[in-house]
């Protein structure tokens, strides 16, 4: 990647539209740039300008009655958190790269942590977007309002864009009171089918859980994390029914400490070999794991267990890992899933793709890109999904 020739930081949304328009109208490529804790992910092409949002930041608007907060793109999620915490409230979004990464930066990834089975994806959190784009325009999609249903859902398709439409500026989120009280359940078992079996029945029980992990490292046993949060008897009750599963898979159960932070951490984490990302049916996860586990570069799997998520982190030389990065994105194809390799060894990007087979829905995605940004100036190399 060759290094920018010039680096803009706007002060506020129409200044961010004016520089893009500038862009377009020079034919000149640029970078988006918030945190910069996801720009492995993807093909980042070559740009000849950055635009960072770390003036883009603050608070524009808290209305802990309505149980919404609207946020400048360029703010940190965990500052963010800071502030809701102190009106008693959080952002239910648990994404890696947790202390730098900005809000901006986890819609336009689609970073997502182990809630999303609990409280809902960032595109369901998401009620309001401003995005500024390639011609110079601000434009405005969803409200500050929870029940607001106007126009066409730009914010579901700016989710998971990288930059490639636009910038964004500001979000408006639904929020939710602090709960009062959380407990965990780490348990561990000699089999992946015991394992999995349990979270499934936990993931089912009527007291629902925040999070359910499986988590294995190699040579390892397979263990089993699972976090409550809410009113104090569900709580208790979601625990008790956790430990009475475990037991009756024949694992053994302890108490949590930081486990579940730490696995979240795992793509920022996971900078050598590759990590691979799949979505699975929650019932295929099983096998798909225990595939994992065999191969010969596997390091650490992490399963979001409730929603069918796994990311599975392979280590050693070159070969093996780029060798089982392709059998595991061909294996969740298998059982009607599919995936990337999220994360590469810097050394590996000229020789492991993101994915081996094109998107189903790449055609459409470029006539949107197309719609959106002419020029083709924003994120040049990587695809929006």
């Amino acid at each position: 990647m060759t290094a920018v020739s010039v680096q803009a930081t706007p002060a506020d949304a129409a200044e961010c539209a004016r520089i893009l328009a500038d862009a377009s109208r020079d034919h000149r490529t640029v970078r988006v740039a918030g945190g910069m804790t996801k720009s492995y992910i993807g093909e980042s092409g070559d740009t000849d300008d950055e635009l960072r949002t770390a003036r883009l930041g603050g608070i524009v608007d808290h209305v802990p009655a309505d149980l919404t907060v609207t946020v400048a793109g360029g703010t940190r999620i965990a500052d963010l958190a800071a502030a809701l915490a102190r009106a008693g409230q959080f952002l239910p979004l648990d994404p890696p790269h947790a202390e730098a990464a900005t809000i901006g930066g986890v819609i336009a990834a689609n970073s997502n942590g182990f809630w999303r089975a609990r409280y809902g994806s960032v595109r369901d959190l998401l009620i309001g977007t401003r995005i500024a784009l390639a011609d110079g325009t601000v434009v405005r999609a969803g409200g500050r309002v929870v029940k607001n249903v106007a126009g066409y859902d730009l914010n579901k398709l700016i989710t998971g864009s990288f930059g490639t439409l636009g910038v964004i500026v500001e979000a408006t989120f639904k929020v939710l009171p602090i709960p009062t009280a959380s407990d965990g359940v780490l348990a561990s078992f000699a089999r992946g089918t015991d394992a999995f079996a349990a979270a499934d029945r936990i993931a089912r029980a009527a007291a629902r859980a925040e999070a359910i992990v499986v988590e294995r490292a190699a040579r390892d046993d397979w263990r089993l994390l699972v976090t409550a949060r809410g009113e104090a008897a569900a709580v208790a009750r979601a625990v008790t029914d956790a430990r009475r599963e475990v037991k009756v898979r024949g694992g053994s159960a302890a108490q949590l400490a930081g486990e579940l932070a730490e696995l979240r951490e795992l793509p920022a984490r996971a900078s050598d070999g590759a990590l691979v990302r799949v979505a699975v049916l929650v019932a295929a996860q099983t096998a798909f794991a225990d595939t994992a586990a065999r191969l010969e570069s596997f390091a650490t799997l992490a399963a979001d267990a409730a929603s069918g998520v796994v990311r599975v982190h392979l280590h050693g030389d070159d070969a093996s890992v780029i060798r089982d990065a392709e059998a595991l994105l061909l294996a969740a194809r298998m059982v009607g899933g599919g995936g990337r390799v999220e994360r590469r060894a810097e050394r590996l990007r000229g020789r492991l793709s993101v994915s081996p087979t094109r998107s189903t829905g790449a055609v459409l995605m470029r006539r949107i890109k197309d719609a959106f940004d002419p020029a083709g100036i924003l994120e040049p190399g990587r695809s929006p999904a």
